[in-house]
């Protein structure tokens, strides 16, 4: 039982240590989530600006405020287009572990150490360049391991749990940035370098916990059949599964974990020109749209510059208010990994971008046409904050991760997935860099009217849903792969049901398209002439 889904009673062996994998990986969100939570609040602090400020009012000036949160994201770019050759050549789980201890961890220190902006601003980039490495294989390694289910299972853990436990990792995002809000709130009136040393410092915790797990855990299945490691895969298998390494169900999925993969590499070695081309070239333009889409629907605005917004827009207890905000966040997140699997990704996000719409316009309206110390509209457009707050965490933040996580190939899962994570990366650099010019007096004075910009980009993330967004719920990858090869239209995609298995590809099909092979795997499977089959389809 996980999250109210429980293991099918024809599933052969555990399922437990797949979800609890799946489930432990996702604490790197608690990274990004917690290092993006602390500068909302360290940029308020009064001893920070005292000690970091160059200008004689003791306060940023919009460049400053704008590089400062800007550069994680910088960072973050980078690392998520670095991450598909660091996963391939250390491996997932390596690459994972390298990423926090060298990388995110010496951002870290620098930023600890910092009484200047350069040392710090140096610090947030790295730190942002390990979380960029470790947000992009979290969902190689989950989709790896908590793939799907071929005849009993695929990689890991099954796919009647797989969009909750891969959409954990926002569950870990939104609990990083609570736990932010609350060091911070706890900090901010010291007078001394602690109310921000203690909040960046603490860091360190989370980095030793994902780190101290990675050392138990073992490699993918799915990276080890692509090293021709068979033998080391099955035992990853046995070893999840609680079986003997020839039970007939762990021979059968490692079967067609091979057969898909040769049928992949019979049909040419990847490359990144190719994650452009067909089918891959329309998932990865849906991917990075999804992600992108993910940050300009305005909630990093929330997240990054909430407790300086609330403090301007004349709220009183700003720093409460941002702990409300990112309790709100974290409960929301679980009635979603139960919904993901059960609604199925497509209606979630429809859901999620109508009611985030319709918040961000009331937020805006109310803020536009009422006076700052109007009470009232300061509860009502807190109240709509949290309910935009509701949706986005329910729906748009883990089903984001699910989708774009089991949308693509073996061969080009892992360019594919750092390039989806840097288009969420570098919208999310975006807004960091141009919204203080958006609200500051001098620049834009948007103020309140910025959610109608946010408001805007949820009416394009309804129209892109219904477009583009296939449903593939309870579809092991290999079955995403024919979904994409045999229906055309994402509205349809709900009536597919998938025909072939790979281990019905010999050799005979290698180098053939994919609707060559499903048809000789029909004329394997059902004893069909090739004439009969092509005389079906007409």
């Amino acid at each position: 039982m996980a999250l109210g889904f429980q293991k099918p009673a024809d599933v052969p062996g555990a399922a437990w240590p797949a979800i609890m994998i799946g489930l432990f990986v996702a604490f790197g969100g608690v990274l990004y989530g917690y290092d993006t939570g602390t500068i909302s609040g360290i940029l308020a602090m009064k001893y920070w600006l005292k000690l970091f400020s160059t200008t004689a009012d003791g306060t940023l000036t919009a460049g400053e405020d704008s590089l400062i949160v800007s550069i994680l994201s910088v960072g973050t770019f980078l690392g998520a287009l670095t991450a598909s050759p660091v996963a391939d050549m250390l491996g997932r789980r390596w690459g994972l572990m390298a990423s926090t201890t060298i990388v995110f961890n010496a951002g870290v220190i620098m930023q600890t150490a910092s009484t200047s902006q350069p040392l710090f601003i140096a610090g947030r980039f790295f730190a942002g360049y390990g979380v960029g490495l470790i947000s992009a294989m979290i969902p190689m390694y989950q989709s790896d391991f908590v793939g799907g289910e071929l005849i009993m299972f695929t990689e890991t853990a099954p796919k009647w749990i797989r969009g909750a436990i891969v959409g954990s990792y926002q569950l870990a995002i939104t609990i990083g940035l609570l736990l932010a809000a609350i060091v911070n709130n706890s900090t901010k009136d010291l007078d001394n370098s602690g109310s921000y040393r203690i909040p960046i410092a603490v860091q360190f915790a989370w980095a030793i916990i994902l780190v101290g797990g990675l050392i138990f855990l073992p490699e993918t299945p799915r990276y080890l059949v692509k090293r021709d490691k068979h033998e080391a895969a099955a035992q990853s298998l046995a070893k999840l599964r609680r079986l003997d390494a020839n039970h007939p169900s762990i021979v059968e999925e490692l079967n067609e974990i091979v057969a898909n993969h040769h049928y992949e590499m019979s049909i040419g070695t990847a490359s990144y020109l190719e994650c452009f081309k067909g089918t891959i070239g329309k998932r990865l333009f849906t991917g990075c749209g999804l992600q992108a889409l993910q940050q300009l629907v305005g909630v990093n605005f929330i997240f990054y510059y909430g407790t300086s917004y609330f403090q301007n827009a004349g709220f009183s207890n700003a720093f409460i208010i941002t702990v409300i905000t990112n309790s709100v966040n974290v409960v929301s997140t679980l009635p979603g990994l139960v919904a993901i699997d059960k609604m199925g990704r497509r209606n979630l996000l429809l859901v999620g971008a109508i009611g985030m719409a319709v918040c961000q316009f009331i937020v805006a309206i109310t803020g536009t046409v009422s006076s700052v110390d109007n009470l009232p509209a300061q509860r009502a457009m807190i109240a709509f904050v949290c309910i935009y707050i509701f949706f986005f965490a329910s729906t748009w933040g883990p089903v984001a991760w699910v989708v774009t996580g089991e949308m693509f190939p073996l061969k080009v899962r892992a360019k594919c997935l750092s390039m989806t994570t840097a288009s969420n990366w570098l919208l999310n650099w975006a807004i960091a860099y141009a919204t203080p010019y958006m609200v500051n007096e001098e620049y834009g004075n948007l103020q309140s009217k910025v959610f109608f910009i946010w408001g805007s980009m949820c009416a394009v993330a309804i129209a892109f849903t219904w477009t583009f967004i296939y449903e593939t719920k309870n579809l092991s990858l290999e079955q995403v792969d024919e979904l994409y090869e045999t229906c055309s239209l994402a509205w349809k995609s709900k009536d597919f049901r998938p025909k072939i298995s790979f281990q019905d590809v010999d050799d005979a099909g290698a180098g053939m398209k994919f609707n060559e092979a499903a048809d000789l795997a029909r004329v394997k499977r059902d004893g069909m002439g090739v004439e009969d089959v092509r005389m079906e389809k007409v």
